[in-house]
C-alpha cells in the first residue's frame, strides 16, 4: 500500500491466525479415539486407528478427485461416507457426517479464543463494507465464529468449502468481490498468510496487508 492507493471502501479479513487465535491436533491418534467412542453411541462402530486412516484417505482422494491445485472438500461429506460404511443400525447418513464432522473438530480442538488486536480493527472499519474470506470448513468454522461473537458482525463470511476451492485461487478472491459490488482497487484484504492474504490479493487488484503490518498501520 501506499499513499496513491485508492480509499478503502470495503476490509477482508482472513480467519483463523488473523480473527481467530486457534491451536487443532488433527494428527494426535487421541482426537480420533475420542470420535470413535461418541460414535458409538450414534450407532458406528470403528477402530481409532481405521478412522484416522479412513478420514485422511478419504480427503486426500477427494481433493484428488476434484483436480486442480487449490481443490477443497467437504469434511462433512468425507465422514457420511465412513459412518455408512461401519454403521452398526439404520442411520441418517447426512445428519451424521455434520454431526462428526463437530464432533472430530471439538475432539482436536487445543486452543479457540479471539485475537483482540484484530477485534479492535473490525471496530475500526466498523463503516465500511466487510467479509471473510477462509480457507476453512463451514460445517464447524461458523459455529466458532458464532461462539465467539465475530460471525454477525462481518457482512458476509466466505469459506472453501462453500465453493470447492482454496485461497490462493482468483475465483475465492472474485467472489468476495462480487459480494461486497466493489472493484479490486476498493477493497483491503488483512491476514496473516503472506501468498493466501497478502500476495494473491494484491494480484488480483486489491490493498493488502499482513495482518501485523494492519494493526501498526491502524494503531491497535
Amino acid at each position: 500500500m501506499s499513499r496513491r492507493d485508492p480509499p478503502v471502501t470495503g476490509v477482508l479479513f482472513d480467519c483463523y491466525g488473523t480473527l481467530i487465535d486457534v491451536l487443532t491436533d488433527e494428527g494426535d491418534i487421541e482426537t480420533y479415539r475420542c470420535l470413535s467412542r461418541w460414535l458409538i453411541y450414534q450407532g458406528v462402530r470403528i477402530a481409532p486407528e481405521d478412522l484416522q486412516d479412513l478420514y485422511t484417505g478419504g480427503v486426500r482422494e477427494a481433493i484428488e478427485r476434484a483436480g486442480g491445485p487449490y481443490s477443497e472438500v467437504r469434511v462433512e461429506e468425507v465422514f457420511a461416507g465412513i459412518c455408512a460404511e461401519h454403521a452398526v443400525w439404520k442411520i441418517d447418513t447426512k445428519r451424521l457426517g455434520i454431526e462428526s464432522a463437530r464432533a472430530f473438530r471439538a475432539a482436536s480442538l487445543r486452543r479457540l479464543g479471539v485475537i483482540e488486536r484484530t477485534r479492535e480493527l473490525l471496530d475500526l472499519f466498523g463503516a465500511k463494507k466487510t467479509g471473510v474470506v477462509s480457507n476453512g470448513q463451514r460445517v464447524f468454522s461458523e459455529r466458532e465464529m458464532r461462539a465467539l461473537g465475530l460471525y454477525d458482525r462481518l457482512g458476509f463470511v466466505i469459506f472453501s468449502s462453500d465453493l470447492g476451492y482454496q485461497k490462493p485461487d482468483d475465483r475465492i478472491y472474485a467472489a468476495a468481490l462480487e459480494r461486497m459490488r466493489l472493484s479490486a482497487p476498493e477493497v483491503l484484504f488483512i491476514g496473516d498468510n503472506a501468498e493466501n492474504d497478502v500476495d494473491a490479493p494484491r494480484r488480483f487488484g486489491m490493498q493488502a496487508l499482513h495482518v501485523e503490518e494492519a494493526w501498526e498501520r491502524y494503531g491497535v
